[in-house]
């Protein structure tokens, strides 16, 4: 059977200098949702990537003494070596100074030009060059930027204009009959009620007060905007062509089932991009999600709630770096902490005190433990063979003589519990519930730590009589965690890996993830099981941090 294709994207990171964990969360998250689909048996290609051109740019690289194409080469390579660290399955990393993207951004413009959607002109505003965008007296507040906070200058520039309002009914119409378009729900309402709505105002898509940029071919004052520029690497980095000649990614892969992007730009992709598209007469991409942001925890001593969490921001100086907290904990337990903290819909919070406190309670408890406690037990009372006897009666000595007791209900019900998992994820993963499709399998690893404390496999091992239960007991929980570790495998690949290697067990198709008995009876485990997760201590890593 074919496999259905499946396109995920994130926002391209800009180039201005290295990402934060903030920044880091979004690619994460696009690599765990299309590593879940690979394991569905979907035909993915993830694209992420660098945008690389701008007066920022172009003013960083002048203070740096380089050029920018310099300056964007080191930013580039380092936002690169962070996603890598991550392990981010990417199929391609796009950067904005490719040639195959630049030449075809220079015919998007011309194409849009040509046919009456863009026009010369020129900008009169309050201008910030942080944001690198013009905004009215209306929308500045106190003199500072709407969106940043720093301060604004006026200005006045030609430039490009695109007829924005031309295509806003049509882009209405298409978010009203297509209610799955912007998620989540709240975003959508947002987009309508505050920019669609009220009326839009023609879009300024090229600037001459910079040279770093990818020149109008018709018109070498002017560079094209980041607008234009950025959002388009959705469909270069497929092979799109303006004559129709595509490239056969973007045949498979176009329209995208999912951009995935901060909530801060959400206006760029659900108003310019399906504008540019609609103008370009190119499909609309199925679905744009606006993930919220991992907000910096501060002070629990705060009474104030606002106090208590602050946006991340290299400008402020209160970021995170992902590479200080893989250093510290390991890639996996970050992946883990950002993807289970993130609600759904609301902004999530991290701090040194928040990841150790989840991964003890979560990694290296119910989990490591878990894994730890099950080889050692394994180990001890059977040399390491794990055995499915298929015995579920339990034999009792007392002083009035033997008692059998049936623990086939225990049995059933743990086996229930664990082979219904995958599905629960699946409905999760449907509507990117990303970290509820983690505590579902979390509770996974939950249940198999409660049938340890209902089975008691040490009391078992005092009577010869109940060794072939105490056998079924630990075969159980075995194939409990083979399963679990497959499906955790999304969003901690190297656990995944490491756990099987510690069972001795081999990775398992998605289809065999609802069925029960699969792992070898008779395979031994490892004679050492390692520490998946060590318990940690918050001063220890707060001294550390320190050094």
């Amino acid at each position: 059977m074919e496999k259905k294709p499946y396109y995920i994207t994130t926002a391209i990171a800009y180039t201005s200098g290295k990402p934060h964990i903030g920044n880091t969360y979004e690619v994460v998250l696009a690599d765990a949702i299309a590593r879940f689909r690979r394991m569905e048996g979907y035909d993915v290609r993830f694209q992420t990537g660098t945008d690389e051109h701008g007066q920022k740019i172009e003013d960083k690289a002048v203070a740096a003494g380089v050029s920018p194409k310099e300056f964007v080469d080191t930013t580039a390579a380092e936002v690169k070596r962070i996603w890598d660290l991550m392990n981010t399955s990417y199929d391609r990393f796009i950067r904005t100074t490719d040639a195959d993207h630049e030449a075809t951004v220079a015919k998007i413009f011309r194409k849009l030009y040509e046919q009456g959607d863009i026009y010369k002109g020129s900008y009169e505003g309050m201008y910030c060059k942080e944001c690198e965008a013009f905004y009215t007296e209306s929308q500045i507040v106190d003199g500072k930027c709407p969106d940043c906070g720093m301060e604004v200058h006026p200005a006045k520039e030609e430039a490009y204009f695109f007829k924005m309002s031309k295509y806003a009914d049509r882009l209405i119409e298409h978010i009203e009959t297509h209610p799955e378009f912007i998620q989540p729900e709240s975003r959508k309402n947002e987009m309508m009620n505050n920019f669609l709505k009220p009326g839009l105002q023609d879009l300024c898509v090229s600037r001459t007060s910079f040279k770093w940029g990818i020149p109008v071919d018709f018109d070498t004052d002017h560079v094209i905007y980041v607008w234009i520029d950025a959002l388009s690497n959705y469909i270069t980095g497929l092979g799109y062509d303006v004559d129709g000649n595509h490239g056969e990614l973007y045949k498979k892969y176009w329209p995208a089932d999912l951009h995935l992007i901060g909530k801060d730009i959400l206006r760029f992709h659900t108003i310019y991009w399906p504008i540019m598209l609609m103008a370009l007469g190119v499909e609309l991409p199925k679905q744009v999600f606006g993930h919220p942001w991992l907000l910096l925890a501060k002070d629990k001593k705060s009474d104030d709630a606002d106090e208590q969490v602050v946006k991340m921001s290299k400008s402020r100086g209160n970021v995170i770096y992902p590479d200080d907290l893989v250093d510290m904990f390991g890639v996996d337990a970050v992946r883990y902490f950002v993807l289970h903290e993130m609600p759904f819909e609301n902004d999530g919070t991290i701090s040194w005190e928040l990841v150790v406190e989840r991964i003890n309670s979560d990694l290296a408890n119910t989990l490591g433990n878990l894994v730890n406690r099950t080889i050692s037990m394994s180990n001890k009372y059977f040399g390491g063979v794990v055995e499915n006897k298929g015995v579920s009666t339990v034999t009792k000595k007392t002083d009035e003589g033997e008692t059998v007791a049936d623990q086939s209900a225990i049995d059933a019900d743990f086996k229930e519990q664990i082979t219904a998992t995958r599905d629960k994820a699946v409905e999760r993963m449907v509507d990117l519930h990303v970290a509820d499709a983690i505590s579902e399998i979390w509770n996974l690893f939950k249940r198999c730590n409660k049938y340890i404390d209902e089975t008691e496999p040490w009391v078992l091992a005092k009577e010869e009589v109940n060794s072939d239960r105490l056998a079924t007991v630990l075969y159980n929980l075995v194939e409990g965690i083979a399963i679990g570790a497959e499906l955790i495998r999304p969003f901690m690949p190297e656990t995944t890996d490491k756990i099987l290697s510690q069972i001795n067990a081999s990775p398992r198709a998605f289809e065999e993830l609802d069925q029960f008995g699969l792992y070898p009876s008779g395979q031994k485990v490892t004679d050492a099981p390692e520490i998946l997760f060590a318990r940690l201590k918050l001063d220890e890593v707060l001294a550390k941090l320190e050094q």
